[in-house]
């Protein structure tokens, strides 16, 4: 396996070139959503529990725009493979009419009814009444982040991740000075505590999108085709529906999965500390995932655009080998730097600033020892399965894969411990048990990317291999 990595310097040099950009996009990205936590915080614990459970429905939002994206990097790599830019404008605009439409609908729900959703989430109605204003509100931002993300996620699929990254950064700092400005009520607006900070996102998503606009209309590395974007056409729908679908199912119950790990802490003994924590952990947690999720973006890149060139199965099986191999090995280094930090910084430095005391500062300990050990699991499952198999157009067994460990391994084991036990005295119980998912994925990757028979041309009629 190890023969794999011998490969010529400039691979890698491409192959680093083509992560950097996409590893500081997610890093920007999450560090948005520590910036956000850590400005929150400073309105107390039950502001940011109630944050933290307000983005529980939030976060399908998201994992919607995750699965659109990444079916539409399946499509997008491999017709930029036969640079093919018609069917990528297609490919394109199917993404946008059914990303918005869906995500639009549920914004409309959030805005009508944000606090009856919120009691469904936790045993504290004080924190569905703080929190149901946010709800309101960073719905309708995520319309505009699908926009965004998908022309985003094009530009990356093409090559071209630059493009995102910097866009992000712009709207990470448009963010944070309209979060102290609005939560804080600086200069001339008024103090709206977390209202405030939904309607900085909001503000943030749509200066995205005038930008991706207007950066479309003159691009001429991937010419955007308006005739073809506005009307794709049957074909395309029903490419999109056979290869996208499963992304997106997949994308939206791994996000109602984890959204239902943040109702079980919610209904713990102890569930504004564990709640504070796990935010704070969380953001901590993706943070160290960017390198990872850089990779596994860029993986389903080479191999996409391998298999539009028309590559043999054995070199895309080679390439496939190399590319896990690497990321798990540097995800290793990943964790041992973030172990090592624990002591001497995340829990003398960093959790005191989010407010984080005594309990909770030892249940963040416990979250973030088990999710920082976990590292090369998640990077070995991120590779595969967003990477490998969803590039090569394998999206069945890719939801399988992410789907099944999660729900018949790692969600019951959280739910035993933390509401059949007394979670309050079990949370290094159930920050193993959190993790669980990421263990079981691992054989199970490594068994499905061995053959290829997850390779298939998903251009061709019926993704012929």
């Amino acid at each position: 396996m190890f023969k794999s990595l011998r490969r010529p310097r400039e691979f890698y040099k491409y192959l680093i070139a083509l992560t950097a950009p996409i590893a500081l996009q997610h890093l920007i990205t999450f560090s948005l959503g520590l910036i956000d936590t850590f400005m929150v915080s400073q309105l107390g614990n039950k502001e940011m529990a109630a944050v933290t459970t307000a983005n529980v429905p939030v976060f399908l939002l998201l994992s919607l725009g995750f699965g659109v994206q990444g079916g539409l990097g399946i499509l997008v790599s491999q017709y930029w493979g036969k640079r093919d830019m018609k069917n990528i404008s297609r490919a394109i605009g199917v993404a946008l009419f059914i990303g918005t439409g869906i995500v639009l609908v549920l914004a409309i729900l959030f805005a009508l009814w944000p606090v009856q959703i919120m009691d469904l989430l936790s045993n504290e109605h004080e924190l569905s009444v703080l929190g149901g204003p946010y709800l309101r509100i960073i719905g309708f931002s995520h319309v505009f982040g699908m926009i965004s993300s998908v022309y985003i996620s094009a530009q990356r699929s093409v090559e071209n991740p630059n493009f995102g990254m910097k866009v992000l950064a712009f709207s990470t700092v448009l963010n944070t000075v309209l979060n102290y400005f609005l939560i804080y009520g600086k200069w001339v607006f008024p103090a709206m505590g977390i209202e405030g900070a939904a309607l900085a996102t909001l503000l943030a998503r749509v200066a995205e999108v005038l930008i991706c606009v207007i950066y479309a209309l003159r691009d001429k590395h991937m010419p955007i085709d308006i005739r073809a974007m506005l009307s794709p056409g049957v074909e395309m729908v029903r490419r999109f529906v056979k290869y996208a679908s499963p992304v997106v199912l997949n994308e939206a119950a791994w996000g109602f999965g984890n959204s239902l790990l943040t109702v079980i802490l919610g209904y713990t003994s102890i569930s504004v500390e564990f709640l504070a924590a796990y935010s704070v952990t969380g953001n901590l947690g993706r943070l160290f995932l960017v390198v990872c999720f850089g990779l596994g973006a860029s993986t389903a890149v080479v191999i996409g655009k391998a298999i539009g060139e028309g590559q043999s199965h054995e070199e895309v099986m080679d390439l496939s080998r190399c590319l896990l191999l690497f990321s798990i090995l540097v995800s290793a280094g990943i964790a041992l730097i973030a172990l090592l930090l624990i002591p001497i910084f995340f829990a003398p430095v960093v959790f005191p600033l989010f407010k984080l005391y005594d309990q909770s500062a030892a249940i963040a300990v416990a979250l973030a020892v088990t999710a920082f050990a976990g590292t090369p699991f998640h990077s070995c499952a991120i590779t595969s399965i967003t990477g490998i198999l969803r590039a090569g157009g394998d999206t069945g067994w890719a939801a399988a894969l992410d789907l099944l460990p999660q729900w018949l391994v790692g969600i019951p084991l959280a739910a035993l411990f933390a509401l059949l036990i007394d979670g309050g005295s079990h949370y290094w119980l159930i920050a193993i048990a959190i993790q669980c998912d990421s263990i079981v994925k691992l054989p199970l990757c490594l068994w499905r990317t061995r053959k290829d028979v997850w390779i298939h041309d998903v251009t061709l009629p019926e993704g012929r291999k």
